[in-house]
C-alpha cells in the first residue's frame, strides 16, 4: 500500500465524518427553527416590553415620591428649628422664674419663707412641666 492510497482512504473517512456531523447539525437547526427559537424570541420580546413598562412606572413613582418626601423633610427641619427656639425661650423663662423666686425668698422672713417656698417650688415645677409638654 502506497502512501498516496493511505492518504486518500484517510481523507475519505474524514469526509464521511464531516458529512455525518453536517446532517446532525442540519436536523438540530431545523428543530430550533421550527419551534423553540420562535418561542424563545417571543418570550424575550414580552419580557422586554414588561421590563420597560416597570422601569417607566418606577421612574415616574420615584420622581413624584422623592419630590414629596423632600418637601416633608424640609417642613420637618423647619419645625425642628422652631421647636428648638421655643425650648430655648421656655428654658430662659424658667430660669428667670427660679431667680425671681430665690430673690423673693431671700427677702421674706424664715418661717414665712419655708411655706411660701414650698408652694412656689411646686408651682414652678408644674409650670416647667407644662412648658416641656408644650414644646
Amino acid at each position: 500500500m502506497s502512501i498516496a492510497l493511505l492518504a486518500n482512504v484517510l481523507t475519505i473517512i474524514l469526509c464521511m465524518a464531516v458529512l455525518v456531523q453536517s446532517v446532525r447539525m442540519m436536523k438540530s437547526l431545523r428543530t430550533v427553527k421550527d419551534g423553540a427559537l420562535t418561542q424563545v424570541v417571543e418570550a424575550l420580546q414580552v419580557a422586554t416590553v414588561q421590563a420597560r413598562a416597570v422601569l417607566s412606572d418606577m421612574k415616574h413613582t420615584l420622581g413624584t415620591d422623592c419630590a414629596r418626601h423632600a418637601q416633608l423633610v424640609e417642613r420637618a427641619r423647619e419645625l425642628r428649628d422652631e421647636l428648638s427656639l421655643m425650648t430655648g425661650i421656655a428654658d430662659s423663662a424658667a430660669e428667670r422664674i427660679v431667680n425671681a423666686v430665690s430673690l423673693a425668698n431671700a427677702q421674706r422672713s424664715p418661717s414665712e419663707g419655708e411655706a411660701a417656698a414650698t408652694a412656689e417650688a411646686e408651682a414652678i415645677a408644674e409650670a416647667v412641666a407644662a412648658m416641656a409638654e408644650a414644646a
